[in-house]
């Protein structure tokens, strides 16, 4: 599967807002407001924050994210979360490969090799639908079962995580696990 080339990890930092996905049991189903924030660690590696809202609950989980081969071009990174979110002490890896992007950095195309997930991210919380359209498209090209994405709702403007109730106890990532 081919990924970017040289891509520029300054530029990519910031905040992502999940357009469209496939599901997962990592994340409720019931999720709104689906977001990725990257931030840029002194060491190269970058800070991963993901955020959904659940029952109005904003739930979290952060991680890290590293190129496979630092020496390579290719956007192909990992990332590690550690779970449960509430006691972090399991560590997973995913694959994280930027199938396409933009040239202004608005929005891009994330998938991996097994082709069981799909992300399909944008700047802004909603995003132009011919756009959607085209990566959609791609993603279809490069093999994936685009009859799975889901379109994740938004509002707008998006709700600020800091002033949201947060889900302390993990029950979001409890009941992804247990399929609701």
């Amino acid at each position: 599967m081919e990924v970017v080339k040289n891509l520029d990890v300054e530029r990519y930092m910031g905040r992502w807002y999940e357009i469209a996905s496939f599901p997962s049991r990592n994340q409720p189903k019931d999720g709104v407001n689906t977001r990725a924030t990257y931030t840029l660690n002194q060491d190269g590696t970058v800070h991963v924050l993901n955020e959904t809202w659940s029952g109005g609950k904003r739930g979290s989980i952060e991680g890290t994210a590293y190129k496979v081969d630092p020496k390579n071009d290719e956007a192909k990174l990992k990332v590690k979360f550690y779970i449960p979110p509430f006691l972090p002490i399991i560590p997973i890896v995913g694959d994280y490969w930027v199938l396409s992007i933009d040239d202004d950095y608005q929005y891009a195309l994330i998938g991996q090799p097994s082709k069981k997930y799909l992300w399909i991210l944008c700047r802004q919380p909603h995003l132009d639908e011919e756009i959607y359209n085209q990566l959609v498209e791609k993603a279809k090209e490069v093999g994936y079962d685009v009859s799975k994405l889901h379109k994740t709702p938004q509002a707008d403007p998006p709700p600020d995580g800091e002033d949201a109730p947060k889900d302390t106890k993990g029950i979001w990532w409890i009941k992804s696990i247990l399929g609701k």
